[in-house]
């Protein structure tokens, strides 16, 4: 239960689709829920950003997230199950590019169904920055990296460059 190493743009695992979660494994996956706490919590010290983290950002091909906002969430097994089809355009950051900010199109609302720790369905639905999250996040399970959402060849920038943005 330590601080891991988290897979940087161009590592071919960030590229592959993460096998689900079974419930006999979720005693074996509980240090990696605190490896993905205390990841994101030293990303966030150092980076002064970070809401969530999914397993194949630490080289877990699980499909698992953390989200840690005013309290600890694990989602296994996460589905977005309902979009909308109302889109907002933002620039995205990844963990696994700490420097880059990249520009894409996300849905607005979407619902994520979900098995929690207790191995209970569960459903939330999200508006626009947890959706966008939930969705990022999502798109880690399935080998799909922000950059590959891009709007145009033009929607990248450095995060220096953020406040130059509109």
């Amino acid at each position: 239960m330590t601080v891991q190493k988290v897979l940087l743009l161009g590592h071919p695992k960030l590229y592959e689709v993460s096998e689900p979660v079974q419930q006999d494994e979720l005693e074996t996956l509980n240090p990696v829920i605190q490896d993905l706490h205390d990841t994101l919590f030293d990303f966030r010290r150092k980076y002064g950003v970070g809401r969530a983290i999914a397993a194949p950002q630490i080289g877990v091909m699980k499909r698992l997230v953390y989200m840690y906002i005013d309290s600890p969430t694990v989602f296994f097994n996460p589905v977005i199950d309902q979009q909308s089809a109302d889109m907002l355009t933002l620039w995205d950051d990844c963990m696994c590019f700490p420097d880059l900010i990249v520009k894409v199109n996300r849905h607005r609302r979407c619902r994520i169904t979900f098995l929690d720790r207790e191995w209970q369905e569960q459903s939330m639905n999200l508006e626009d920055d947890l959706s966008e999250l939930l969705q990022h996040e999502c798109d880690h399970l399935d080998g799909v990296l922000a950059t590959a959402r891009a709007i145009d060849a033009m929607s990248f920038a450095l995060r220096s460059q953020k406040p130059l943005l509109t």
